[in-house]
């Protein structure tokens, strides 16, 4: 019987401790994990949702665990010491540690994250990066399997690294059987972005007029020479105060602009890859594929089978 202890740390998110909770302490996996859900002292522990949790144990039963389950916490202050000598020693004598979102800022406060690849919430990863500057922290990917050491970005990444766990330990059809009953993706590689939609830098209320045109005649032949005629100036006057006013050429924009458009494309119709290419301006799509592979690092049909859930039934 496998252990699993989540330490919930004073304001918790709830549905971060929720998420190790429904996955290693369902009823369904009862003869493969046991799960204990512990605090600084056994109590109520305050959540950032309005209410409290009650929790069984305190920091001992960290020492009895296999694998420790730290949940996301606001705010980010480190932890008591007594609460890092607990997970220190644990790493110590072997066992397996795993944060969700920000939990991963109590593993860094202890030490373990060091000289290791490591995520977070995409909100959080820049601060995690200046506190802990031994940590390699990577703000894009779902999670990060650097076993012994786990740790995953924000809110359902937590769910794509317990069942990733859960795959670890009994095999892909028993993580196939978890995704089901939880109706998620029954794998999201940890190498995928965190599909953040990354906007164009804003640009300026006299450049505003035609940025919203050129963004509904994304399909059309968009050149600087005919933004800059429907913004009424030259050329490189245009291309001067885009530059300006954004920081980015109005071609880089524009094709931001696009990818934007047929991510959402893949999300809510069902065109073919190649319509999707054309409705949002990109052309072709072997250009589509080389533009999203470089925002998000996958596909368009892996995009849009990992975004859309298309495989999961209930």
């Amino acid at each position: 019987m496998h252990h699993v202890a989540v330490l919930a740390l004073p304001k918790v998110v709830a549905f971060d401790l929720a998420v190790p909770a429904q996955v290693f302490g369902h009823t369904d996996e009862r003869d493969r994990y046991r799960l204990t859900v512990c605090g600084v002292t056994p109590g109520r522990v305050p959540s950032t949702t309005g209410f409290d949790i009650t929790v069984p144990a305190g920091l001992r039963a960290l020492s009895r665990a296999d694998t420790i389950v730290v949940p996301g916490y606001d705010p980010l202050t480190e932890p008591p010491d007594e609460v890092l000598r607990a997970l220190r020693r644990a790493a110590v004598r072997g066992a397996r540690l795993m944060s969700v979102c920000t939990g991963a800022f109590a593993l860094a406060a202890a030490g373990l994250l060091d000289g290791r690849r490591a995520t977070t919430h995409w909100r959080s990863a820049a601060l995690l990066a200046q506190r802990y500057p031994q940590v390699h922290v990577d703000p894009d990917v779902l999670y990060v399997d650097d076993e012994p050491v786990l740790t995953s970005a924000g809110i359902a990444a937590g769910i794509d690294l317990c069942v990733h766990v859960v795959r670890t330990d009994h095999g892909e059809q028993v993580a196939a059987e978890v995704a089901r009953r939880m109706v998620v993706a029954p794998h999201r590689a940890g190498g995928q972005a965190q599909f953040l939609y990354r906007p164009a830098p804003p640009v300026g209320a006299g450049l505003s007029e035609t940025c919203s045109w050129a963004v509904q005649h994304l399909d059309e032949s968009l050149t600087v020479a005919r933004l800059a005629r429907h913004a009424r100036c030259a050329p490189r006057t245009f291309a001067r105060r885009f530059a300006a006013e954004t920081g980015t050429s109005p071609l880089r924009w524009l094709t931001a602009q696009r990818v934007l458009a047929a991510r959402r494309l893949l999300e809510t119709t069902d065109d073919a890859i190649d319509r999707v290419a054309e409705r949002s301006g990109l052309g072709s799509a072997a250009n589509l594929r080389i533009l999203l592979a470089r925002d998000v690092g996958l596909s368009p049909t892996s995009y849009r089978r990992a975004y859309r859930a298309e495989s999961v039934t209930p």
